[in-house]
């Protein structure tokens, strides 16, 4: 048997953080038993469906480098296909045409509320030898078994039992012919020939109904896996506050796809107590039965610290291209500074996410003023001769980090003061902040040049 997993999102909005995750586990599943990961998009929803939306969800995936074996299908394009099952299950008594309105069906809840019954549609028309009324565009349901119960395996949560009372004729085919989800991912699977449905936990209740149809239609049965719900740090749904947002947000935001990845993978799923590994690993220790059964808790500085990891080991020739877009942002000019390969493996073991290594880089590339109260504490009467003298050494000297940092060092020693009372005056003349790499690490890239600007731009800051 190949695997063949697939991924169904509806585009009524972005690829969100859960819906990744399990198009995630689905891709490894698939990758891992050297099978077929499929993709398709459910449209069937008129109303909210958006061509933004799909292009989202293929911009989510191939940012995430979630590549699929087939695809994208659409729901829309199979509608013959759907009416061909309905009629089909019509001709074996199977299902059935439902006249009822929707006042009737609302008036038939209200009820069965009122008497304190669970809402159901009572199959009025199963059966039923009345003439159709005129004028209503009937839907095609399914006969439900009256009888029995539905009995699964799930690969994530176990043994699953639903009697088939629970269980009302559900809607194949509504009135404008368009097919219900249920319905339609019934025969979508079957006929894509998917071995394993991983899916959301929310889907566990659609499972009896849409085993139900396949049985009517003697067909096989996929394996089922309900992967558990992503909560917010507080144990609450995820909201956008707590990481609800577009996959491509993250992008915007400055993560690594590879260190989303890693994190989506972990959250819920683990391989003994390993936090850091690449794609090639969680393809290979892949595995359903590693899914925790219970919801997982999004924490937002964990992510950080994941991406943090990648960063420090991303080439940083990659990480200078991913940076030029937000400095580009802050009116930076890339050309007028240093090597930007050479500014981003100074910083960026000091960051979480890409947007921070560009805010930090900003003033390699324009001149940043400083805090007004940071120039009263730090340039000082005290400290303005000794920066005068190292203006005057800073023209001479041999221009590398290591000839920077013994001038400065030499002026700690004739003027009898601790480094920092040198470092930050100095810091904060030339880079505008008070926390930096090195101070003789930032001067030797900055370039002799622009580090004796700025500090002569600075001097008449200094207090008297």
């Amino acid at each position: 048997m190949i695997v063949r997993t697939r991924f169904a999102p509806s585009p009524t909005g972005y690829l969100h953080i859960g819906g990744a995750r399990t198009a995630l586990f689905s891709w490894a599943y698939a990758r891992k038993h050297g099978g077929q990961f499929i993709l398709r998009i459910e449209d069937t929803d008129l109303e909210r469906s958006t061509q933004q939306s799909i292009q989202a969800i293929l911009d989510g995936m191939a940012w995430l480098g979630l590549d699929y074996d087939e695809g994208p299908f659409y729901q829309m394009q199979r509608l013959a296909r759907y009416h061909e099952v309905a009629e089909q299950l019509l001709e074996n008594n199977q299902a059935y045409y439902c006249y009822a309105t929707k006042e009737e069906l609302e008036h038939m809840r209200e009820q069965q509320l009122a008497a304190g019954l669970k809402p159901r549609y009572d199959g009025r028309w199963r059966d039923s030898q009345e003439t159709p009324p005129a004028g209503v565009k009937p839907v095609i349901r399914l006969k439900n078994p009256l009888e029995g119960h539905v009995t699964f395996n799930d690969l994530i949560k176990g043994k699953i039992t639903v009697a088939n009372t629970e269980l009302d004729d559900l809607v194949l085919l509504r009135g404008d012919g368009v097919p219900t989800y249920n319905f339609s991912v019934v025969i979508d699977d079957l006929d894509m020939n998917i071995t394993h449905v991983i899916r959301g936990d929310d889907h566990v209740n659609n499972t009896p109904r849409q085993i139900n149809i396949l049985k009517a239609l003697n067909a096989p049965l996929p394996e089922y896996a309900h992967v558990p719900m992503i909560l917010g740090a507080n144990g609450e749904r995820l909201s956008k506050r707590h990481g609800a947002v577009s996959v491509i947000q993250y992008r915007e935001d400055g993560y690594l796809p590879e260190a989303l990845l890693n994190y989506l993978a972990r959250l819920g799923w683990s391989h003994g107590d390993e936090e850091i590994f690449n794609r090639e690993q969680l393809v290979e220790w892949f595995d359903l039965a590693a899914i925790n059964r219970s919801p997982a808790k999004f924490n937002p500085e964990k992510l950080h610290w994941i991406n943090q990891q990648y960063l420090k080991t991303t080439d940083n020739a990659r990480l200078a291209e991913l940076v030029t877009p937000f400095l580009a942002k802050d009116h930076c000019q890339i050309d007028d500074g240093p090597d930007l390969a050479l500014v981003v493996d100074l910083l960026k073991e000091r960051v979480n996410t890409i947007e921070e290594l560009a805010d930090a880089a900003v003033y390699f590339y324009r001149p940043l003023e400083p805090a007004d109260e940071l120039k009263t504490q730090h340039l000082t009467a005290e400290a303005k001769p000794i920066m005068l003298g190292l203006l005057e050494k800073f023209q001479h000297i041999e221009w590398t980090r290591e000839s920077i940092h013994q001038e400065i060092k030499t002026a700690v020693k004739e003027h009898n003061v601790k480094f920092p009372k040198i470092a930050m005056p100095l810091r904060l003349m030339v880079t505008g902040e008070i926390h930096t790499p090195s101070i003789d690490a930032v001067l030797a890239l900055l370039g002799r040049e622009e580090t004796l600007t700025r500090m002569n731009s600075h001097l008449s800051n200094f207090q008297d």
